[in-house]
């Protein structure tokens, strides 16, 4: 029985999920002495289906554009009221109630400099409500609202950078990790939290549901992601690149042949092309390439 664990078993994510690892890692990072804010979406629903709860934190769920709000409010109660000190407060969201329809809640939170830190699980997708594409869903990607057929290869627009959009507001940390590299997003988690001020970590977190991939493959699906320089792991530190997990990259191809979602890019070697040069690009943004 799982008595000292901050996220439980026995909640409804399906076999598989990224997004669920990946909040047992960040919660178990902060430790117990946490208050979570979270917006809607997928990991709202399995993990806290009334009357059970999974979290061994105090947690609280309000709208889908708003745990930017509800955590700035938080974090100023605790601070009237003298009890700041020692207590970690954490807002989180899937990549279209960060990108999308909270972005601005969540600039607001970095603009006003509370000392929080948010958690971005991106999924690439609205899950929750269809596998609809969001800002942060990649280019080329079959969605519902972005179908592949006979004029289309997906999704035209690239990923939204929203790492990009928090370092502009000149907040001290911001940082990429990913549910297939377990001790790289633990480390991230912990330092973000030993700094004052607002945080953002953006962690990539597979869905086999939406990608159409096996189950017992999200970690494979996690890894080759990183690994073909698709999604880079990098954390600034004041506004300065601090650090990237630097690859010897392989081609995209053993990324893209492993989810459902692409499936109809495999015979188009053009469109693989362009999204071999997002890589590429990446690869030389962020100092990814293992120098021998």
């Amino acid at each position: 029985m799982e008595t000292n664990s901050l996220f439980k078993s026995g909640h409804t994510a399906c076999a598989g999920c990224g997004q669920a690892i990946a909040a047992r890692l960040v919660v178990e990072a902060a430790g117990p002495n946490t208050i979570i804010a979270n917006n809607t979406g997928c990991l709202e629903v399995f993990s806290t289906k009334y009357p059970e709860t999974a979290w061994g934190v105090p947690w609280i769920h309000s709208l889908f554009e708003n745990s930017a709000a509800v955590a700035s409010g938080i974090e100023a109660a605790l601070i009237s009221l003298g009890k700041k000190d020692g207590i970690n407060v954490i807002a989180q969201g899937g990549d279209g109630s960060t990108g999308d329809i909270g972005l601005q809640a969540l600039s607001g939170m970095l603009e006003r400099g509370h000392d929080i830190l948010y958690v971005c699980y991106d999924n690439e997708a609205y899950m929750n409500t269809g596998v609809q594409r969001s800002g942060l869903t990649p280019f080329d990607t079959n969605t519902t609202t972005s179908p592949a057929g006979k004029l289309s290869s997906g999704n035209v627009r690239p990923k939204k950078a929203v790492p990009e959009i928090c370092l502009a507001h000149g907040i001290p940390y911001v940082a990429t990790a990913s549910a297939g590299f377990v001790q790289d997003l633990t480390r991230k988690v912990k330092k973000a939290l030993s700094i004052k001020g607002p945080k953002y970590i953006q962690i990539h977190v597979p869905c086999p549901l939406g990608w159409r991939h096996e189950s017992n493959q999200m970690l494979s699906v996690a890894k080759a992601a990183v690994e073909t320089g698709l999604y880079p792991l990098f954390e600034y530190e004041s506004g300065i690149l601090s650090g990237s997990r630097q690859i010897v990259p392989k081609p995209v191809e053993e990324y893209l042949k492993l989810q459902g979602r692409y499936k109809h890019l495999l015979s188009n070697p053009e469109e693989i092309k362009k999204i071999q040069e997002i890589a590429d690009n990446n690869i030389k943004k962020y100092n990814l390439r293992v120098v021998p």
